[in-house]
């Protein structure tokens, strides 16, 4: 069996015991089949993004970045989204931002920038190229923002509810688990017969995840996400 398939089974099947203990801490009060279809729904965007993990024979040029398998993934939450049941605006797909919770979201978005470009100063980059610059302000944001933030956060959400508000936005467990499944996907993987953790790439993304969590659920838009996280990207290459 490919790493790549190991790897997936070992983050898909991580988030899916943390799913199993949020429904225990719950006492059963769970919707079990959006959580069941949300595990199933990362498998097979896993397998999207990876061409079939190599046998899918797309090629959009030659490039070292994943257009390819981006793009694939893109059209996978969109059709998603599109179902009857999810809603492109229930999944945040949507240009109109909730003013209610605009304020807060751009105070937010104001500090993300402003440590995002402190550390691209702190640690500069080594240069860049346009189709490395092309990718980063484009591909990485639409992709996990659709999905982490977008179609998956929706269905755990209907598993979980959304219980607790944190500074005005509604949020629960399916905050924690599109954060969990989002930082590893970047720690967890698979090589030389064992798995390899990176402890610090887990805060890291992790903890961005959920603050992207924060902005999606403050505006009810994965917009802004989506532009921090490209933002985030590519200022390393340009500062």
């Amino acid at each position: 069996m490919p790493d790549a398939v190991i790897a997936m089974f070992g983050w898909v099947g991580a988030v899916a015991l943390g799913g199993f203990l949020a429904a225990i801490l719950m006492k059963g009060r769970v919707q079990w089949a959006w959580l069941i279809a949300a595990l199933l729904l990362t498998a097979v965007y896993d397998a999207v993004l990876t061409r079939g993990y190599g046998h899918i024979p797309l090629s959009f040029g030659s490039s070292d970045w994943n257009w390819e398998g981006k793009a694939m993934a893109v059209l996978l939450s969109l059709v998603v989204a599109g179902l009857p049941i999810i809603g492109w605006r229930r999944a945040g797909l949507t240009l109109k931002q909730d003013r209610r919770g605009l304020t807060g979201a751009l105070v937010l978005s104001g500090l993300l920038v402003a440590l995002f470009l402190g550390l691209a100063l702190y640690f500069p980059g080594q240069g860049f190229d346009l189709d490395s610059l092309a990718f980063q302000l484009t591909m990485p944001g639409l992709d996990e923002e659709l999905f982490y933030r977008g179609v998956l956060l929706l269905m755990l959400n209907e598993a979980f509810g959304r219980p607790v508000r944190i500074l005005g936005a509604p949020m629960g467990w399916g905050a924690v688990l599109s954060s969990l499944a989002f930082g590893l996907t970047h720690a967890l993987g698979y090589a030389d017969g064992g798995f390899t953790f990176e402890p610090l790439l887990m805060v890291s993304t992790g903890g961005a995840a959920l603050l992207l969590v924060w902005l999606r659920e403050k505006t009810g838009s994965v917009l802004l996400p989506i532009l921090l996280h490209n933002y985030g990207n590519a200022i390393f290459m340009l500062v």
